[in-house]
């Protein structure tokens, strides 16, 4: 039976206990809190213990949806992670944590956009929904990042942090996922990437000693991709839609920066407020960030029925998307 719409039934998040300051980075980097601030608008972030892996984390914050959904895990119809930090190569994280709530009847599968995998699962999940194929599903972004961060480089040691975030889609009578983009550039695969532990560079005593498994960005470039995709992937996907910037309630965007989401502000002319932001306290946590944010929006009060909100994410691929929503338009 095909859906009129889709919307989200519930949200949830999961953080690591610990909290990393900048204070603590600047005990072993050349670094300090003014620095940081300034540059990013980070002033702490969240690490997991070395007992928690990437999928206990997505399992929190799935467990927390569910709740806030009135959904039973036995009833999901397909479960999708977001992540570019998985437990392992195989089997999938998302196969993982179905097996971890009990969810036997669903499908599972990880989606790798990297911080644009939410948005990328969002619109995925939506499909499946608007089709009829499946009725609720199970959209999860999370990352431990702090596992892939080369601790020597201040360059992005400084930036990234742990969570996970998750939404249950289900049906709606109208259209609350109104309209997703999504989109990729492969020629600025370079700019920020993990290079070994894959088929073109598997593991070896050389990639270990020379730390190819952590993550290479070039910083500049990314900054100005992420103020550039920002700005032109919502004007794309409003104007696709038939609504104006103006008519968003709320942008939650990928927590990467502040001073992106400020100049993204300013060139579309838009309040800086309009943009939700929480970087200052969880650093950049790739694909948890989105719905880690939208998580703390609701809880918030921020977040009302009938609201226009817009998901954007960007990053590695280098990939980016949109998903515009009508808060509880079912």
């Amino acid at each position: 039976m095909s859906a009129h719409g889709v919307t989200v039934l519930g949200v949830g998040a999961a953080v690591p206990e610990r909290v990393i300051t900048n204070d603590d980075l600047a005990a072993f980097l050349d670094t300090s809190d003014e620095w940081i601030i300034r540059r990013t608008g980070i002033r702490e972030r969240r690490i997991a213990g070395p007992e928690l892996a990437t999928s206990d984390l997505a399992v929190q914050a799935a467990r927390q949806a569910l709740q806030s959904a009135g959904v039973d895990a036995a009833d999901l119809d397909l479960i999708l992670v977001a992540t570019s930090t998985p437990d392992q190569w195989m089997p999938s994280t998302a196969a993982l944590v179905q097996d971890a709530l009990g969810a036997s009847r669903a499908a599972a599968l990880d989606v790798n956009a990297a911080c644009a995998g939410f948005a990328y699962a969002v619109a995925a999940g939506g499909q499946f929904v608007l089709t009829g194929t499946y009725r609720t599903v199970l959209v999860i972004g999370a990352d431990l990042m702090s596992r892939v961060v080369d601790w020597s480089d201040r360059s992005t040691a400084v930036l990234f942090g742990d969570g996970a975030g998750a939404v249950v889609l289900g049906a709606s009578r109208g259209p609350a996922l109104i309209h997703c983009i999504l989109g990729a550039d492969g020629s600025g695969a370079r700019l920020l990437e993990i290079p070994a532990g894959g088929s073109r560079m598997p593991a070896s005593t050389e990639t270990v000693r020379d730390r190819l498994h952590a993550i290479r960005m070039q910083g500049r470039e990314v900054f100005r991709f992420g103020v550039e995709i920002l700005v032109r992937s919502l004007r794309e996907a409003t104007a696709e839609a038939g609504v104006r910037l103006e008519d968003l309630t709320l942008i939650i965007p990928h927590q990467a920066n502040i001073r992106i989401i400020q100049a993204a502000a300013e060139r579309l002319g838009l309040p800086v407020d309009r943009f939700w932001a929480n970087v200052d306290s969880f650093g950049n946590t790739s694909a948890a960030s989105i719905p880690l944010a939208l998580a703390e929006a609701v809880s918030s009060g921020r977040v009302r029925h009938g609201d226009l909100l817009a998901f954007v994410g960007f990053g590695a691929g280098l990939t980016w998307g949109v998903n515009l929503v009508t808060w509880g338009g079912g």
